[in-house]
């Protein structure tokens, strides 16, 4: 309650400390500009000192090899610890042990580890047949295979597919009990929607850390889409920021960059002090709501 009025008395991110950790999630890129930009990204947020960096994993396991070869260079180059992207769909059980065998093998010791959506958009999710067939399944298996650390995700929202809220949770509680580290959660948009849930599941008996995912919005437009496909809802306060900015990239990064720190910023004086930024392969944003949070770069 200190810290509540704290922001509420003084300029919004005065004298913040810094003391928040935070991670940044990347997607593997598809051609040599876009590995350039992705490349451009990790450098920049590295002074950071974030608690890991992911790689995603494409429908359908449809970016495996590209996953990899960021993870691999991650590891290689920087000393950020590295989470790899790892998902049930399109794969035996063989298979995926034989991926997560080949990182811990390489040095990753962490691994996100998701159900997966299914290859083809809109349809139905179906088990592979010789496969894990949701992620606390995958997650068991993971941990026979060595002792990953291991990051799963969470709805505050409730995820499409599950029928309530509570089925929701005891999903989540299921993941937990089975050996995930901590839950990183769908991009949302009001900092309430985070706080119910987080007590949602204290009440469950869901004892891990949940950290939120934020998602500077770089196109509302596709906002909108990615909103529609995981549950998200949108303010409509946030369309009539955004409306006419569609030509003038600059100032849609200052409004994004706004809104989201400012997100972070109630965030954190509700107690929160991890942050997961889905970057979307680049930094400015992401960089520019850390270090209104008061986080600098370390030696």
């Amino acid at each position: 309650m200190r810290e509540a009025q704290r922001a509420l008395e003084a300029p919004l991110f005065s004298g913040l400390p810094g003391d928040i950790d935070v991670s940044f999630e990347f997607f593997p890129p598809k051609t040599e500009a876009m590995a350039q930009t992705l490349w451009h990204s990790v450098e920049t947020l590295a002074p950071l000192r974030p608690r890991f960096v992911s790689v995603t994993y494409g429908a359908g396991g449809s970016t495996r090899e590209r996953t990899h070869a960021a993870v691999r260079r991650i590891v290689n180059e920087t000393a950020m610890p590295a989470a790899a992207h790892l998902t049930c769909v399109n794969a035996t059980r063989e298979e995926v042990d034989a991926v997560a065998r080949e990182y811990w093998e390489e040095g990753v010791r962490h691994i996100v580890a998701l159900r997966g959506d299914p290859p083809e958009g809109g349809s139905a999710y179906t088990p592979h047949p010789g496969g894990y067939a949701n992620a606390a399944e995958l997650i068991a298996g993971l941990k026979k295979v060595a002792d990953f650390e291991i990051s799963v995700a969470a709805y505050p929202e409730v995820h499409p597919d599950s029928p309530d809220r509570q089925a929701d949770l005891d999903n989540l509680k299921r993941k937990f009990d089975v050996g995930a580290t901590r839950a990183i959660t769908q991009f949302f948009f009001d900092p309430q929607c985070f706080f119910e849930f987080r007590d949602r599941a204290t009440a469950a008996g869901i004892e891990g850390e949940i950290v939120p995912g934020i998602m500077p919005v770089l196109s509302f437009a596709a906002v909108q889409r990615m909103s529609g496909l995981c549950g998200t809802a949108i303010p409509h306060w946030m369309e009539g920021l955004f409306d006419g900015l569609d030509d003038r990239p600059e100032a849609r990064q200052l409004v994004s960059a706004t809104i989201a720190a400012e997100l972070c910023r109630r965030l954190y004086a509700g107690g929160v002090r991890q942050f997961h930024f889905y970057t979307l392969n680049r930094a400015e944003l992401s960089y520019a709501i850390c270090h209104m949070l008061g986080l600098r770069p370390k030696a």
